[in-house]
């Protein structure tokens, strides 16, 4: 009973589901009304919101990013840099104040992780992007330290707003230090599009693909078709990555 009580209104109560709802409530009502002006483009919209709205679908946009890069098998550089992706500025945490959203703190992670395995320094990429957010390089870097990561193993890039940012200072600073072969940290639906803006200042870095949103191996469950807030999020980033690629052509 309190898995269909949940399913009830987690697909018909919450958005995105209620809005899908309420537009297939205003096409019958068209319908019947025999208001067929406007009927079926509001039709077309429904559907859209729809699909792009279920995780069947949003899962499928991700994958078709995230299978483009591999972790390799084995990691050799003489540097990590990692990418940021959002920070919120006057959070408590354990050391300091500000958090790591969750792309972000998976990047973190997964470069720590690697540091332990390379004993590579880390170069964190990642600025204050708004004036009520929080400057991600030194909330990682204070994230790192208490993860037991040595300070001079620490180089903090902080002016970065995007990833063209990232590429141009991540690389400045690479050519300061003379790293040659950096090991590149990301999520795995951005590696495409951060590979290539780093392409872009002559730097071939070794992809790391992280913060995985869909599972590699595709099965199906009749859940995939309920429309969730999720998967209407995993569909607007890929599509956003998608323009992304097409734009890093002239940027």
């Amino acid at each position: 009973m309190l898995v269909l009580i949940k399913f009830l209104y987690i697909t018909f109560l919450l958005p995105p589901g209620l809005f899908i709802v309420a537009l297939t409530v205003c096409c019958f009502w068209l319908y019947k009304r025999r208001l067929e002006r406007g009927l079926a483009l509001l039709i077309a919209v429904t559907a859209l919101l729809y699909f792009i709205s279920i995780p069947l679908v949003g899962d499928w946009f991700m994958r078709s990013l995230e299978s483009r890069y591999q972790p390799p098998a084995t990691v050799q550089g003489d540097v990590i840099v990692v990418l940021g992706g959002g920070a919120t500025a006057d959070t408590p945490n354990v050391h300091g104040q500000g958090h790591l959203m969750g792309s972000a703190a998976n990047r973190l992670l997964t470069a720590a992780q690697l540091y332990h395995i390379t004993d590579a320094p880390i170069i964190i990429s990642g600025g204050q992007v708004f004036a009520n957010s929080g400057k991600e390089a030194e909330i990682a870097r204070l994230i790192l330290l208490g993860l037991g990561i040595p300070d001079h193993k620490i180089i903090m890039e902080g002016q970065s707003l995007n990833t063209t940012d990232n590429a141009k200072f991540s690389t400045k600073i690479m050519d300061e230090y003379g790293f040659k072969n950096p090991i590149l940290v990301t999520s795995a639906f951005h590696m495409e599009r951060a590979v290539g803006q780093f392409a872009k200042y002559n730097t071939a870095v070794l992809p790391y693909p992280t913060d995985y949103q869909a599972n590699t191996r595709f099965i199906f469950e009749w859940h995939q078709l309920w429309p969730r807030a999720d998967a209407f999020y995993n569909s607007q980033l890929a599509i956003k990555e998608y323009l992304g690629l097409m734009a890093i052509r002239w940027f």
